[in-house]
Order: C-alpha cells, then structure tokens, then sequence
C-alpha cells in the first residue's frame, strides 16, 4: 500500500501547472504501465478538476491510455460539448459510456449479517459489489479513479472507492447503498468520512477489489476569500489514507458552521451542471442542517428539465414525489416498482425537507403543476432571478431589498449546519 502525494492545506492553492507536475510525478512512481483506464466522475463534477488530471494522464501516457470511463453512476450520458468542456483534446473514441442497468458484473457480495451490523438492525439484504465488465475484463495495469472529496449526503464523503462501486456500479449495488444511507440517516452521514455505507464500500473493496491495480487522484476543492474556487490539496494513492487524508482536509475547507439557522437560503444551480433535481437536490441535501425551522429554501434551477436522469427513476419522482421518510417508507412496502428501485426510494427521502422547512422550486423547464405535483412550492425563475440578481451576489448573507438572505452559488461544493447539530 502506498502513498504517492499528500500536498495540501486549507489556505494552500495549487496552480494548475502545480496539479500536473504533482501528478506526473506519482505516476512516475508507478513504475512502466502499458495498459491504462482513466475513471473520472462526469461534467456534474466539472469543479472538481478531475478534467484536467485526465488530460494530464493522457498526455503523459499517450497512446497507453486505453480508455476512459466516466463514472457516471445513474446519471445520463455525457454530451459531446459537456465532454469537451471537461476534457479538452483528449480523443472522442477513447470514452466509454456506462450503463448503470446492463454494464455491470458482480464480483462478490457483502454478507447480509454485515448490512445487518451496520443499519443498526433496519436492513437484512446482501450487498452485491457490481462494476463496470470493462473495469473487471480490460485487462487494465493501471485503473486511475480520479475524483473530489467533498461532504455527500450518501457516503459522508464523495469519492475514493465509490468512485468504482457506485459510480461504475449497477442497480442492486447502487440502489441498497443508497437506501442503507437514507435510512441509517443522512444527518448522521454527512461530512463524515467513516459511516456505515463507507464500511460496506470498504468491505467490498477489501475482499473483491483488490487484485484490481486501481490508484486514486482526490483534489480537495475550496474557496478562496475573494469567491474564486481553489484547489486545496491533492493526494494519490492506492489506500485508506489517501482518502483520509483528503477527507481531513475537506473537512476543514467544505464544512460551514454557523452560529444560527438559516431562515432563507438562496441556492443557484448552474445550467452546465444540473438538469435534473435527481442532481440539483444537493441544494437540499447540502443546506438542511442549516436551515431553520418554518425557513424557506429557494432554489434558482435554470437548467432543470426533469426530475429524474433516468427514465424509469424520473416516473418513479413524479409518481411517489417528495413526500418526506414515513410516506416513503410505506411506499417501498406498499409498491413493488419503488420497493424494486431502492436508490430513488433513498432520493425522495433526502429531497424532502421531512415538514420543517419550505422548499420553493424555480426550475428554467418544469411546468407550475409538475413542481407542485411532487411537494414542492413553485417559484418564477425569472422573477427570482430579477430579485435575486446571481451575478451580484456573493456567498453566505447577504441584504436584498428589506431582507438578509444567505446565498450559496453551488450546493455541491459544500455541507452547510449549525454548531449544535454537526
């Protein structure tokens, strides 16, 4: 086991030329590998600057660089001019995309009695470690899972080996990780690095991974006084420390404490990342433990189109909607298609303010009767965004008009709570 960079500190900022020779350094380290498999996350993850590691790994290993795979996880494919944002030059022919439904093979599974342990006796199903076949046949010698650590309302902390297991993962993997999460309790999970659905992964990892030669590149992403995005830290490694390394260090750049809730939050979703509020709901998941009891949560959605980045979850969110935990809860009990798609059960209970907060909806494509047919209040966008003017806003309070409203520019970025319940 080792670990090849841990550069990184809260007021550290790396340069981009800074993130090359870092990373060009440690595959240096690897020694000669001829048959390489690059495993970023997708464009809703553009600020992680996984992009430009890739690029990097391409450029340094030229024509040894076999493939990439974007860890899409049930999220839609990628887009040609989303691809060429994220990746630059990097050949078209090179990516492969990844079917969540039929891409995948099982290569071992989580006992039941362990599922069991960690949901404090809730859960008692097995836990299937699926990946994408070509992770599992390529006949790779170096698998680069390239990703941000940053707080994630189902793993505590994104990134490191679900990259592989849920990102390449399939719908049994996907949907009980996700549903294990929700019902252990999302508040419980966030913002930490160790909980019972990392323990799953790392259990997987260790018993079903490990003749895999997979190393991971995690940025720390923060933000700097002045708003701009900075790269706080880069480690790489083919271990646990990497990722608790990086997961210390997110801790202190990503996790806002405040002194009193929230009683308005304003939160933007920028139209390159978010389409869907399968996604966008990071607005909810990321303020939640901020916001005040009766408080209202806007949300500026302008590329929101759907509820759903799969067809068959999209149904799902418009048929059960955001109904908060014990109507969900009897949903899965009651319905055999939710009870069969555990991860979309899971997502409508984290997009739910559980009655103690109003969540107010501005989507650029969502119709009034869609956004309140599935619990949510509807907002004009264009009238928000006339009155809450992005562009002149800066993160955290701000006054607006005769009100203070605290503004979050991108909910993925972050975990906002209060002293008292973090």
């Amino acid at each position: 086991m080792s670990l090849y960079c841990a550069i990184g500190s809260a007021d550290r900022e790396l340069s981009a030329l800074e993130l090359k020779e870092l990373l060009t350094a440690s595959l240096a380290k690897l020694g000669s590998r001829s048959r390489v498999i690059a495993i970023p996350p997708d464009h809703s993850r553009i600020h992680s600057r996984a992009g430009e590691l890739t690029q990097f790994a391409w450029e340094y290993y030229g024509e040894r660089l076999q493939a990439v795979l974007p860890a899409l996880g049930t999220h839609a494919a990628m887009q040609p001019d989303q691809l060429a944002r994220m990746f630059g030059e990097i050949p078209r022919e090179l990516f492969h995309v990844h079917n969540w439904r039929t891409d995948v093979e099982t290569v071992g599974e989580v006992p039941a009695e362990f599922i069991r342990e960690q949901s404090e006796g809730k859960l008692n199903f097995t836990w299937p470690a699926q990946v994408n076949r070509l992770i599992v046949n390529g006949d790779f010698d170096l698998i680069l899972s390239i990703g941000q650590v940053v707080p994630h309302e189902v793993i505590g902390m994104a990134n490191y080996n679900k990259n592989i297991l849920v990102g390449t993962g399939g719908p049994d993997g996907i949907n009980r990780s996700h549903y294990l999460g929700a019902v252990y309790g999302m508040e419980r999970i966030m913002g930490r690095a160790d909980n019972p659905v990392r323990n799953v992964l790392n259990y997987a990892a260790r018993h079903f991974l490990k003749n895999l030669p997979i190393v991971y590149a995690l940025t720390v992403i923060g933000r700097s006084e002045d708003g701009r995005l900075a790269v706080r830290g880069l480690f790489i490694g083919d271990d646990n420390e990497c990722f608790h390394r990086a997961a210390e260090l997110s801790r202190k750049v990503n996790i806002e404490l405040l002194d009193q809730p929230i009683a308005k939050a304003v939160v933007y979703l920028d139209p390159h990342e978010f389409h869907s509020t399968w996604l966008g709901n990071k607005a909810i998941y990321r303020t939640r433990m901020a916001m005040a009891d009766g408080g209202e949560l806007l949300i500026l959605a302008p590329g929101v189109k759907s509820f759903g980045e799969d067809p068959a979850i999209d149904s799902l969110i418009r048929k059960y909607g955001y109904r908060g935990t014990p109507a969900t809860l009897d949903a899965v009990d009651r319905n055999a298609d939710l009870g069969n798609d555990l991860s979309a059960a899971a997502h409508l209970i984290h997009g739910s303010s559980e009655g103690r907060f109003n969540i107010t909806l501005c989507p650029g494509h969502l119709t009034k009767e869609e956004v309140e047919s599935v619990g949510y209040t509807y907002g004009s966008l264009a009238e928000m965004l006339r009155k809450y003017d992005v562009e002149k806003l800066r993160h955290g309070y701000n006054r607006v008009a005769e009100e203070n409203i605290f503004f979050v520019p991108n909910p993925g970025l972050g975990l906002w709570a209060c002293h008292n319940n973090f």
